[in-house]
């Protein structure tokens, strides 16, 4: 469950809600990392209030502030038990520094993979989702050359750039920067309050918001040929929006939306 931030904490919950469902219902046990975040507390007495408004009855904080904090054993098993993992915002090269490969990476892999659990990242959270994670840049007026960098991210979602607050900040010329540079790779903005569920083969997008998928590998452009910082020249550019409510099958979906879908359901 990709979520592109700020989703709703006070009213509906919309978003939160699905989370709960997806991770088995209100009794199922509920992990909340804030690893990304500089202020842990104050992030985790706002998840402990949306939950617990929501019903939920088996929610616990995970801090992380260190990679020793991640290599603990007790907190691993806690982790490959869960049924929902949830990854909060804030810094996501900070989360891939405190917990990438570490035993906490490890069982929250093992609780997706063989246990079934809901993996949910919300803004950093869900940035750090990706092989290729965005790591940062910005390119407010146009695409730029070299105006993103990617890191290694934890690898849920493979060949898919995830990036998020993606309407309300205009993050449209970033993703193209990157996925320009990098046309093997597909772009996935997400808006806030928005979640792009995986779940077998197929996709979904819940919330109010909406899914733009970039796709730049049959596109022209001179991005080899220019110098970093100018804008490249970019023809036969796709662009897919999936409002929420949309929902695809890999089979049914066809063309670059059936491959979207497999990148991001690829467990290999």
């Amino acid at each position: 469950m990709i979520i592109g931030g700020n989703e709703d904490r006070t009213d509906n919950k919309d978003v939160l809600q699905k989370f709960v469902e997806l991770a088995g219902g209100l009794d199922s046990p509920i992990i909340v990392t804030t690893a990304a975040s500089t202020v842990p507390e104050d992030v985790w007495e706002m998840y402990r209030i949306a939950f617990d408004a929501l019903g939920a009855t088996d929610v616990t904080h995970v801090r992380i502030d260190s990679r020793a904090d991640a290599d603990d054993d007790m907190l691993a098993l806690k982790l490959a038990q869960a049924r929902g993992i949830f990854m909060t915002g804030g810094d996501q090269k900070r989360l891939m520094a405190f917990i990438g490969g570490t035993k906490m990476d490890r069982a929250m892999r093992m609780a997706y993979l063989e246990n079934g659990a809901c993996i949910a990242g919300t803004s950093a959270g869900a940035s750090g989702m990706c092989t290729h994670m965005l790591a940062e840049g910005k390119a407010d007026l146009a695409p730029e050359k070299g105006a993103v960098r990617l890191g290694a991210g934890l690898g849920y979602v493979t060949r898919v750039i995830i990036d998020q607050h993606f309407s309300q900040r205009h993050r449209l010329n970033r993703l193209l920067s990157v996925i320009a540079q990098s046309p093997f790779l597909l772009g996935a903005g997400i808006d806030e309050d928005t979640a792009l569920i995986v779940k077998d083969n197929a996709i979904e997008v819940a919330g109010t918001g909406g899914v733009t998928v970039v796709d730049c590998r049959n596109a022209v452009t001179t991005i080899a040929d220019i110098a970093r910082g100018e804008v490249p020249q970019m023809q036969d550019v796709r662009l897919h929006l999936l409002p929420s409510g949309s929902r695809f099958t890999s089979p049914a979906a066809g063309g670059a939306l059936a491959d979207f879908i497999q990148y991001l359901t690829d467990r290999t």
